[in-house]
Formats: structure tokens, C-alpha cells, sequence
């Protein structure tokens, strides 16, 4: 299963990219997390319908000092799957 997230809110400046990764590595999700030009968090995340339910619940949350107002999601093709790897951070220095 393959799903897209789109975090809006405080999510920037917060440390939710790194609170991504790091939830989603524990769960063994493969996939990536990155912040968009528009102030939101981008999630492609691949892996088990539980262990995804899991990582929604964590991007509802956010880590602390953060604020989710909006979370939207969308379900991608099984394709979109192919070439990710283990999860990791895109676009962070």
C-alpha cells in the first residue's frame, strides 16, 4: 500500500521532517518526507495498511512544538513504490 500525506499547520521549523523519518524507519516504512514551497510537510510512504494507519496517527499528532491543522491524503498506485528505499529525508542538508 502506497499512500501520499499532505501536512498543513506549524509544520516547518519544527523538526516534523526528522519526527517523520524517525517514525516511519521504526515502523519499516520505505518512502520519503519533505517540506514544500507552500509552508506544508509532503510524505510518500510505503508499507503495510496497519503500519500506515500508525504513521497517520504520528502526522496527526506531530512532534512537539508543532501544530497539524489539515492532514490530506490520497492513495497512490503501487507503482509509485518502485525505487523507494528505506525512508529518508529529501531536499535537507
Amino acid at each position: 500500500m502506497v499512500l501520499h500525506f499532505l501536512i498543513q499547520g506549524r509544520v516547518q521549523g519544527v523538526g516534523f521532517r526528522w519526527f517523520v523519518q524517525r517514525e516511519a524507519s521504526e515502523l519499516d516504512l520505505r518512502g520519503w518526507v519533505r517540506n514544500t514551497e507552500e509552508g506544508e510537510v509532503e510524505v510518500v510512504a510505503s508499507g503495510s495498511a496497519e503500519d500506515l494507519a500508525k504513521l497517520r496517527a504520528s502526522l496527526r499528532r506531530g512532534p512537539r512544538g508543532s501544530r497539524v491543522d489539515r492532514l490530506v491524503e490520497r492513495h497512490l498506485e503501487e507503482s509509485e513504490a518502485e525505487g523507494l528505499r528505506s525512508f529518508r529525508i529529501e531536499g535537507a542538508w
